[in-house]
């Protein structure tokens, strides 16, 4: 029925773009065109994506191999995380008569602290924290808490395999839900994510230099508040599904160094960096 109301109402607002972005205004403007002659714009699709993509965006990837230092060994890390920014498709929604304010933020620092744990046998158990204070940075306010525990098993030859449990909370307040018209003052909004997960991981130490693979399921659930109108916006398809990442760990010395690629197949493909200190 709404689907239907939507479908109606459209072609009379189809030159309605004023809450639209100006570098997003022929796409919205197409889009809108579509929508006239038939063709239809999932608007909780749309919604769904938006609110899975930045929980995904925070997500507790390794970032280290399957046995991330020798035992007794601890590392303080600094994590950068890409937010790789949305094109306009992805942005509109209220059938593509306005923009999401969604690429603020470019990356997502976030200070990592990590321990290795002495052998229980030829198990290597680990635990690793993130956290990032509510400082304001790219025009949001964020506090988030990441945590993981694992272990590894090396073997003489090189290879390692291992588990791991991770989990994220997350919360921002920014104005992301831009109004309709640019004049009116800036209302912030109020998002809160979360994800867990489950990972597989296998790696290969070249004497420091040791190349990995994990595999796995996350499952996110959020929240988002749009404080302009007082709306809940529901997320009628929280994400569960494959998360996987493949990089790569150097140690030398004191130096912790990791990169990886990080996918949630569908919704993020991304690049992480970590640089820490071992003591």
């Amino acid at each position: 029925m709404i689907a239907l109301l939507l479908a109606a109402l459209v072609p009379a607002q189809a030159a309605n773009i004023d809450g639209v972005d100006k570098a997003c205004r022929e796409v919205a403007t197409e889009i809108q065109n579509d929508i006239g002659g038939g063709a239809t714009f999932d608007e909780q699709a749309q919604q769904d994506f938006l609110l899975n993509y930045f929980a995904l965006a925070v997500s507790f990837s390794p970032l280290h191999s399957p046995v991330p230092n020798e035992s007794g060994t601890g590392a303080a890390s600094l994590e950068l995380a890409i937010i790789p920014p949305l094109g306009c498709k992805r942005r509109l929604v209220l059938g593509a008569s306005k923009t999401e304010d969604t690429n603020k933020a470019p990356m997502a620092p976030r200070p990592r602290v990590g321990f290795v744990f002495p052998k229980v046998g030829k198990v290597v158990p680990y635990a690793g924290l993130g956290y990032v204070p509510p400082i304001t940075v790219f025009g949001t306010r964020n506090v988030i808490t990441s945590g993981e525990l694992g272990f590894g098993i090396p073997y003489e030859n090189g290879l390692e395999w291992g588990m791991r449990y991770h989990f994220t909370l997350m919360k921002t307040v920014a104005e992301i839900a831009t109004p309709f018209d640019k004049d009116d003052p800036p209302v912030d909004d109020f998002y809160s994510g979360s994800t867990f997960g489950l990972d597989l991981m296998a790696g290969w130490d070249f004497d420091g230099l040791t190349p990995y693979v994990a595999m796995g399921f996350t499952d996110a659930s959020t929240f988002f508040y749009i404080g302009d109108d007082g709306i809940v916006s529901n997320n009628a398809t929280p994400f569960f599904g494959f998360t996987g990442s493949l990089g790569v760990q150097w140690t030398k010395d004191w130096l912790d160094l990791a990169g990886e690629f990080y996918t949630a197949p569908g919704y993020l493909y991304t690049g992480r960096l970590r640089v820490g200190v071992l003591f």
